[in-house]
């Protein structure tokens, strides 16, 4: 999934760091989990991962990719629509995508709001989704939900198939990358029919945990060998660039306003895009005695100044930057794409 920030392509250089200065111990604390990209990974090295984010869709996938240690089977549910294998090889994930994939579009919330048909009311129509694909989204979202109230899908496979359709949508999204605005012509992938992706389970040998609130709240509830920091850099907040599936997540028919349709997100604001209210909390962070390594991710051109973050740390134990010339995001150019290709991707690596 596209992600302001997600550091799919970092995390490996992260991971040989750790190797690198030998930080022992298993208990991993992703304080903000995003795609849970990083949770992930940890979870493949045999981590036991703990993570969080105020984002509901954020949620949803560490309760499919990090929590969930199973395979899920769906054994009431495909007794229930008597779906059978026309493959010799389908998985049970397999027939119920193909299951979801052949319903009938309804129109309900998202295509009420998010599509030009369902918007032909606005001065500017919202063209987030076709009508089609409109329809699709919130007939696959109201059965997944009423297979949860039916009881015939577990807490398990009912946030699987949640991460399957959010997986899904950002390949028929039009968009440019993020979802406070939309294209006002037609991306040609978004004109494609809707078809569910499938998504790759991950299992190890350990109990792992996901939480939908502030991570901060988390410090005194374990013991933690690496609290991993990846705050954000700027003074714009995730939650309306990802408002859309935070919707279809949650799927609570919101009040939404303007031109993009935006639901409130006022409790979903991070202090992390203030430059003094970040360090203040950050110092909060580094204050718990409940960590022995506390990994920060950060660049050079973040709000908080690196002398500020570096004296900060160094109260709170031996501290060691290290840095990675990153190829920044077109939306970061600021007019500059031409002498500003590369940005400094930081790791301040800090052992109490």
């Amino acid at each position: 999934m596209r992600f302001i920030g997600n550091k799919e392509k970092l995390v490996e250089w992260i991971y040989s760091k750790i190797q690198e200065k030998e930080i022992k111990g298993k208990r991993f604390f992703d304080f903000f989990a995003g795609t849970s990209n990083v949770g992930r990974f940890f979870k493949t090295k045999d981590y036991q991962v703990v993570s969080s984010d105020l984002l509901y869709f954020s949620y949803v996938l560490q309760k499919a990719y990090i929590e969930n240690n199973e395979i899920p089977k769906f054994e009431k549910l495909l007794q229930s629509i008597k779906i059978q294998s026309k493959t010799l090889f389908a998985s049970e994930l397999d027939l119920v995508y193909g299951y979801l994939n052949n319903l009938q579009g309804v129109d309900g919330f998202v295509y009420k709001n998010y599509t030009p048909e369902g918007t032909k009311n606005l001065e500017q129509p919202r063209m987030y989704f076709i009508d089609e694909n409109g329809k699709k989204i919130d007939a696959i979202r109201q059965k997944i939900e009423e297979w949860k109230i039916e009881n015939l899908i577990n807490e398990n496979e009912y946030f699987i198939l949640l991460t399957v359709l959010i997986e899904s949508v950002p390949f028929y999204a039009n968009i440019l990358g993020v979802y406070a605005a939309f294209k006002k012509d037609w991306d040609v992938r978004a004109l494609k029919k809707l078809e569910l992706k499938p998504i790759k389970l991950l299992q190890n040998e350990q109990k792992n945990y996901a939480f939908n609130q502030n991570s901060v709240e988390l410090l005194d509830k374990f013991e933690f060998d690496i609290i991993y920091l990846d705050p954000p850099y700027n003074q714009r907040q995730y939650a309306p660039n990802y408002h859309l599936l935070e919707t279809i997540a949650k799927y609570d028919s919101p009040e939404i306003k303007g031109v993009s349709g935006m639901r409130n997100y006022e409790k979903q604001k991070s202090v992390f895009c203030n430059r003094d209210k970040g360090l203040i909390e950050l110092e909060k962070i580094l204050q718990s005695k409940n960590y022995k390594h506390l990994l920060l991710s950060y660049n050079n051109e973040g709000i908080m100044p690196q002398d500020k973050i570096s004296k900060l740390m160094k109260k709170y134990g031996d501290l060691e930057l290290v840095e990675y010339d990153y190829l920044r995001f077109k939306s970061n150019n600021n007019g500059q794409a031409k002498n500003k290709k590369y940005i400094k991707e930081q790791l301040y690596i800090l052992t109490k």
